[in-house]
């Protein structure tokens, strides 16, 4: 895998109205960054960013193929969970036998292996979270961006996900994980990027973000956001 440049100038949902400025980081293959800020601060436009689905924006972003888990199940009302999973396959230049391999393992890992032919949009939203997550891994990509991706998950999927993650890492994959789960992203993340209110506030490791030894990413972030607010005061 190679270094993932994200530079951001602007960007927005409307012409001069911009969301996001100045936004630049990069993600190192086989490294897990946490994306975290409050509702609001501009990580899902950071997000679309990247995958080139906003509609103003100015910089430079040079990915080819990404996995993505959004934030909110995208699925189609008349496809089985393997109908899914096919027609994602065949999309693909990709090993078919391979994918389907990793897809079916995924769905054994997860637990839907005996729901293959039963319609996801009639899934609970945790079991639509675990659809997405199998869709998005199934694939080889050198970065994968999740959105939120332990919402609605139970404990042990949460434990599997992690898991995945790790594998993921080890093949050299870069992920880039958006999450609200700061003490799970503590314990996990390689790195963090804080946004709030459409800037980049601080990166870093845990570590270099940290003014005091065994200070909690919860109270940097906090600290980070009071910093912010007292000064526009």
């Amino acid at each position: 895998g190679k270094l993932i440049s994200i530079h951001i100038k602007e960007a927005g949902y409307v012409q001069g109205q911009a969301v996001l400025q100045n936004i630049n980081f990069s993600l190192p293959p086989g490294k897990l960054i946490g994306l975290i800020g409050a509702n609001g601060a501009g990580k899902s436009t950071t997000i679309q960013s990247m995958m080139g689905t906003i509609p103003f924006f100015q910089g430079e972003i040079t990915i080819d193929t990404y996995g993505y888990v959004p934030e909110r199940p995208i699925l189609y009302e008349y496809y089985t969970l393997w109908e899914h999973i096919d027609l994602l396959i065949r999309m693909l230049e990709q090993d078919e036998n391979e994918l389907k391999h990793r897809a079916k393992e995924l769905c054994r890992v997860f637990r839907l292996n005996d729901k293959l032919y039963e319609y996801p949009i009639h899934f609970s939203k945790g079991m639509q979270q675990k659809v997405m997550l199998i869709l998005a891994l199934t694939p080889r990509y050198d970065l994968y961006i999740l959105d939120e991706p332990f919402m609605g998950l139970d404990p042990q999927a949460i434990r599997k996900l992690i898991q995945l993650i790790e594998e993921y890492k080890s093949q050299g994959a870069a992920i880039l994980m958006s999450t609200h789960a700061l003490d799970t992203a503590e314990k996990i993340c390689d790195s963090f990027i804080c946004m709030h209110n459409g800037a980049l506030l601080k990166q870093g490791s845990l570590q270099q973000l940290q003014r005091y030894p065994e200070q909690s990413l919860l109270e940097i972030f906090d600290e980070l956001i009071e910093g912010e607010v007292h000064d526009v005061v």
